[in-house]
């Protein structure tokens, strides 16, 4: 098989599933390592996808912006054009072109597939925390104040078990 961008012998093959469907894209080495595939930590989706699909819409309609990431200078500029961020710290500069950008190419911005063995009960804890505050909140709205100080211990008593246990001097 040939090279989908140079036509050379094809030794990469990539495949994943958009929307339901099959999508192949054969490459040669040196086009799968420009595009970053062969670099785990650098592969960008959006510059491998040939056809026009949802997610190179999304990112060629992300909005310029100004603001650079103070830890690596990157812009989004620079996010629309390689398709992937500079560093951990850009999410948090860019989060709302993130986010706006994930909803339009998942259903959600929220991860609900598989959880790293060991990291579960982390999970559980800080879903109920983030429950127990919405019910604290309803309370206090409600004027449920004996409720709101019952869920109010409940959540610094989780909060307590989160922190990691001090060192005792002595």
């Amino acid at each position: 098989m040939k090279c989908e961008l140079c036509d050379a012998k094809a030794t990469v093959y990539y495949t994943q599933l958009i929307d339901g469907q099959m999508k192949k894209i054969c490459l040669c080495e040196s086009c799968a390592e420009n595009k970053g595939i062969m670099d785990p930590s650098a592969f960008s989706m959006v510059d491998v996808i040939l056809d026009k699909e949802p997610q190179q819409a999304a990112v060629a309609n992300i909005p310029m912006s100004l603001d650079s990431c103070d830890h690596c200078g990157f812009t989004i500029a620079d996010f629309k054009k390689v398709g992937r961020l500079g560093c951990s710290h850009c999410y948090t500069v860019f989060r709302g072109e993130v986010e706006g950008m994930l909803s339009k190419m998942h259903r959600g911005t929220t991860h609900v597939g598989k959880v790293p063995e060991g990291m579960m009960d982390a999970l559980e804890k800080k879903q109920r925390l983030e429950r127990l505050k919405q019910k604290l909140d309803e309370a206090i709205q409600s004027e449920k104040y004996e409720e709101a100080a019952t869920l109010r211990d409940e959540i610094k008593e989780l909060e307590e078990e989160a922190k990691p246990s001090s060192t005792k001097e002595g």
